[in-house]
């Protein structure tokens, strides 16, 4: 199949029944600034395999992907992609596309293979990522590095169940912060000290659908242990912040902020206060219970501290000057978004450890309207104008600079590589989220600084193994062998299109 076999142009639509964007989504390739950047991202964990290779040491999801009986659809990442032996292939492949950013994240058991601040450091895992930061930057494809993306050491863990104990982990993190920065910070200028807090406290300890896999089931307090996590992340960030700022921006020059990843969310039912106020009350529970403190310098949400009560913890007189001093120091924010939802508030009493704010999310309002054409996977529609309100609902809130840093979706199909490289509902997906962003900055006026599509491959997603395929690249994974979708050709001449309209 040829580069253009099954592409399609500006005009082309996908129907959709949703009120908020109207009964079909058009793609008109709108301009994007000259200076704007577009990458792809990946997560070390998702992609480079190799999991005992040259002194890496364990991960809480190299344990969890092998439970017995599998969490994982009976699969694992222990070879994934491969892309710790494959980083030269894959960085010619980026470069073809004309991608201007790499987002990456560090294994932090790869260079700290016990991950304590007192821990030998591997000086092989060191060596792999400065081979692949110096490859990037010799084809001009800038580094945009996450300390951590889900995969604390086993070692921590096993020492002091990692992120539950605020003190220690802030520490071991703050080291191995220090490491990368000393390590890699003179080439590397962009910085993300933690992907996704939110599921981290969420999904890996209350819902048990990610490692370390706390649930009621297994007999831990998800009561507590959510907002505990996210206290953790919180003051590690923080402390990280203030170190880089303190002892590397003077000679690296470089930022560093933290990626929140978050829906927007409709309400239900448009004519009823208490569901526009859930729809509120929502995106708060999900973005502000982190961005409040980090970027604003603030205490958690009232909204928050008002329904949780004595479940949220407390900020000392020391945390909150911390707090207040590191919040002007993030460069920019980072979102994670992929779809929009409509919020219905619950009139039944929540149950002893709900974390929404007594709501329930749904794919069709009280009207049988749908958010928008489905995906890939159920839960992920294409709803370009809920990610336009998003972008500016999070500019009114905080004020940064917005760099996307993650946006994709898998499509129906993906099976073969015949039919995965035709990915038509992909394109289009991509051509309205950029048009939407485009809208936000000429419209709105909402600064946005740049894009990255996830995913650059197919790889291992999480407890969903190897099911969905959010790759611009098709991945075969028993010959490892990488095919450009569609897409990938999309992104890249649509990026020289957006840009040229604007020089």
């Amino acid at each position: 199949m040829s580069q253009e076999a099954g592409m399609f142009s500006a005009g082309d639509v996908v129907s959709s029944h949703s009120p908020s964007f109207g009964k079909e989504l058009t793609v008109e390739e709108l301009p994007l600034p000259a200076d704007f950047a577009w990458g792809t991202a990946t997560a070390a964990y998702q992609v480079e395999g190799g999991i005992s290779a040259d002194g890496k040491g364990k991960s809480i999801w190299d344990t969890y992907a092998h439970l017995e009986p599998s969490r994982t659809n009976g699969e694992n990442a222990d070879v994934t992609c491969d892309h710790y032996h494959l980083v030269p292939e894959d960085v010619e492949l980026m470069s073809s596309l004309d991608v201007d950013v790499y987002r990456f994240s560090i294994a932090w058991s790869r260079i700290i293979p016990l991950g304590g601040r007192n821990d030998p450091i591997n000086e092989k895992g060191i060596a792999f990522y400065n081979d692949l930061i110096d490859r990037l930057l010799a084809r001009n494809i800038e580094p945009v590095v996450t300390l951590y993306h889900w995969d604390a050491p086993q070692g921590i863990y096993d020492r002091y169940t990692a992120l539950l104990d605020t003190a220690e982990f802030q520490a071991d993190f703050k080291h191995y912060a220090s490491l990368c920065f000393s390590r890699f910070g003179d080439r590397v200028k962009k910085w993300v000290t933690f992907n996704e807090p939110y599921i981290i406290s969420i999904f890996a300890h209350l819902n048990g659908t990610l490692a370390p896999g706390h649930c009621r089931a297994v007999g831990t307090d998800t009561k507590t242990e959510p907002w505990r996590v996210g206290h953790t992340v919180i003051l590690s960030h923080a402390t990280v912040v203030e170190m880089y700022m303190a002892d590397f921006f003077p000679t690296q020059k470089g930022q560093i902020s933290i990626v929140l990843n978050g829906h927007f969310y409709e309400p239900y039912d448009t004519t009823s206060q208490i569901h526009i106020d859930a729809a509120q009350r929502r995106l708060v529970f999900y973005i502000g219970w982190f961005g409040d403190p980090v970027f604003l310098g603030q205490d958690y949400p009232p909204e928050m501290r008002a329904y949780l009560g004595s479940r949220l913890p407390e900020f000392t007189a020391e945390e909150r000057e911390l707090l207040q001093r590191t919040a002007k120091f993030n460069a920019f924010y980072g979102m994670n978004h992929y779809t929009t939802k409509y919020a219905r508030a619950l009139t039944d009493p929540p149950a002893d450890d709900d974390w929404t704010g007594n709501i329930e999310e749904l794919a069709v309002n009280s009207q049988g309207q749908e958010a928008g054409p489905v995906s890939g996977i159920a839960w992920l529609r294409a709803a370009p104008g809920g990610f336009r309100k998003l972008l500016n609902w999070v500019w009114d809130r905080y004020h940064l600079p917005v760099i996307v840093t993650e946006n994709g979706c898998p499509c129906p199909g993906e099976d073969d590589v015949e039919t995965a490289v035709d990915d038509k509902y992909r394109q289009m997906y991509f051509g309205l989220y950029l048009d939407a962003i485009s809208r936000a900055i000429y419209e709105d006026g909402v600064k946005v600084e740049g894009y990255y599509a996830w995913s650059l491959m197919d790889n291992y997603e999480w407890s969903a193994g190897y099911g969905p395929r959010f790759g611009i690249v098709h991945v075969d994974f028993k010959t490892l062998k990488r095919t450009p979708k569609n897409s990938a050709y999309y992104l890249k001449e649509s990026f020289q299109k957006r840009r040229k309209a604007t020089k």
